[in-house]
């Protein structure tokens, strides 16, 4: 998804296997002005894959952020988080852990692996989407991103 014309867009990767909760943060995205490209992958090994542009994800541009769910088909999350924290050429993107997991297990084995910050989803559309809201007006537009072309 690219939102108007910009020079930069911001790649995302949202690693999510549930439809609807894809479907919110596509919406919430499309409602802000922030110029995104948000490219959607349904599981773990699909997110390794495009992470090290493997088979049909070989064009693809590197992320600049990813959004990830830990509760995944084929590869876990924290699998995935692994994999990423530990690859010199991918460790600098950031990782955005979005999950239904309130674990505190999962919160500190996920900053244990190097994740720049947790977020529950809640289960209300309306509170989904203004933590999508937030995860955009910060992530997009507060922060400064690490260089793309690493």
């Amino acid at each position: 998804m690219n939102n108007g014309s910009c020079f930069s867009p911001v790649e995302i990767l949202l690693v999510e296997d549930n439809p609807a909760d894809v479907r919110l943060m596509v919406e919430t995205l499309k409602e802000e002005k922030i110029c995104n490209n948000l490219n959607v992958v349904v599981d773990g090994e699909e997110a390794l894959m495009y992470l090290r542009k493997q088979g049909k994800f070989s064009k693809v541009k590197r992320p600049d952020l990813i959004l990830l769910d830990l509760n995944l088909p084929k590869v876990d999350g924290r699998e995935v988080l692994k994999e990423i924290k530990t690859d010199e050429k991918l460790k600098t993107i950031p990782v955005v852990i979005l999950t239904v997991s309130k674990a505190e297990e999962d919160i500190l084995k996920t900053y244990k692996l190097h994740a720049n910050c947790y977020i529950t989803k809640p289960v209300d559309l309306a509170q989904f989407s203004k933590v999508a809201r937030a995860v955009n007006d910060f992530w997009l537009t507060i922060v400064k991103l690490p260089p793309n072309n690493i």
